[in-house]
C-alpha cells in the first residue's frame, strides 16, 4: 500500500499539479490546502492582507474529476471570501481531503479540530485560523491488517514555526485523535508547519509514532523563504516501512510530496 501526502497550495500550480494528480500511484492520497467553492470552477484569488494567491475555485472537485474512481472526503476548517475571474466575490471552503482507491475498503472515518473551531470569515485573517485533522481507517488486504491514516494541516504562525502554547495544545488534540482512531498500524502525515525539534514529536513519540522526515528539505523551488521544514510523516511501526521518499520531482506545489510504501 502506498500513502502519499502533499500540501497542494490551493492548486496554485495546477498546470503541473493536475497531470501529477491524475497519474500519481497512491492507494491513499492526503491533500492539504484544498478549496471548494460550490457551483464555481476555474480560478479564484485569495487575499488575507499579507498574501494574494491564485487558487483553484474547487480543487476538491478538480481532483474528483482527475481520480474519478477514488473515494473522496473533504473536511473544512474555515471558509471565507475569494474573487473569481469575473471579479465576483464568492464563499470558499478551505481544508483537507483524503482520496482512497476504489479497491481499498474504508471502514472508519473520524475528524477533529486540532486548533480552534470552524470560522466563516468576513475577511481572511493572517493568523490563528482553525485547523482540522482527518483520520481514515482502511483495510490493507495484501497484509491482512487495518491502517489508520491521519492527516492534518498544522497551525500557521506568521512569527515562524517555533513551538508555542497553541502548538502544544494542537499536539495534545492530535494525540487524542490518534489514541481514539488508532488500529493495527497508524500513519500521521501532512504539512505540520513545525521545526524538526518541535515538542510535538515528543508528544507523538509517547504514542509510539516515529518521524521519518527529520531535518530534510520538504520545500520546492517555488518556496523562497529560508526555512525548508514543513511536511512530516510518522508511523507507529518502523518495521512496516518498505520505503519512504520525499519527492523532489515533479514540482507541483511549493511543498514536496511525501510517499510511504508499506512492507
Amino acid at each position: 500500500m502506498r500513502i502519499v501526502s502533499l500540501n497542494a497550495w490551493g492548486g496554485a500550480m495546477f498546470g503541473q499539479l493536475g497531470p501529477w494528480l491524475g497519474t500519481v500511484d497512491a492507494e491513499v492520497l492526503c491533500l492539504q490546502e484544498v478549496t471548494r467553492t460550490p457551483g464555481v470552477s476555474g480560478w479564484t484569488r485569495f487575499e488575507d492582507g499579507e498574501r494574494s494567491l491564485p487558487q483553484r475555485a474547487n480543487l476538491f472537485e478538480d481532483v474528483r474529476v482527475l481520480r474519478p474512481t477514488d473515494q473522496g472526503l473533504m473536511v473544512t476548517s474555515d471558509a471565507g471570501p475569494v474573487t473569481d475571474d469575473a471579479g465576483v466575490r464568492r464563499r470558499q471552503d478551505f481544508g483537507i481531503a483524503t482520496f482512497v482507491s476504489a479497491e481499498v475498503p474504508v471502514i472508519g472515518v473520524q475528524s477533529a479540530f486540532v486548533h480552534g473551531e470552524f470560522v466563516d470569515h468576513d475577511d481572511w485573517t493572517i493568523e490563528d485560523r482553525p485547523r482540522s485533522a482527518l483520520a481514515t481507517r482502511v483495510v490493507d488486504r495484501s497484509h491482512g491488517r487495518s491502517v489508520t491514516v491521519i492527516q492534518l494541516h498544522g497551525l500557521r504562525d506568521p512569527a515562524g514555526k517555533h513551538d508555542t502554547p497553541a502548538r502544544k495544545a494542537q499536539a495534545e488534540r492530535l494525540a487524542d485523535l490518534v489514541e481514539r482512531a488508532g488500529t493495527d498500524l497508524t500513519v500521521v502525515c501532512g504539512d505540520l508547519n513545525l521545526l524538526p525539534d518541535s515538542e510535538t514529536f515528543t508528544v507523538l513519540s509517547e504514542l509510539g509514532l516515529t518521524d521519518l522526515v527529520g531535518p530534510a528539505d520538504t520545500r520546492t523551488s517555488a518556496y523562497i523563504k529560508p526555512t525548508r521544514h514543513a511536511g512530516y510523516l510518522l508511523v507507529s511501526d518502523r518495521a512496516a516501512v518498505k520505503s519512504f521518499t520525499i519527492l523532489d520531482h515533479p514540482e507541483v506545489s511549493d511543498h514536496r510530496a511525501l510517499a510511504l510504501d508499506l512492507a
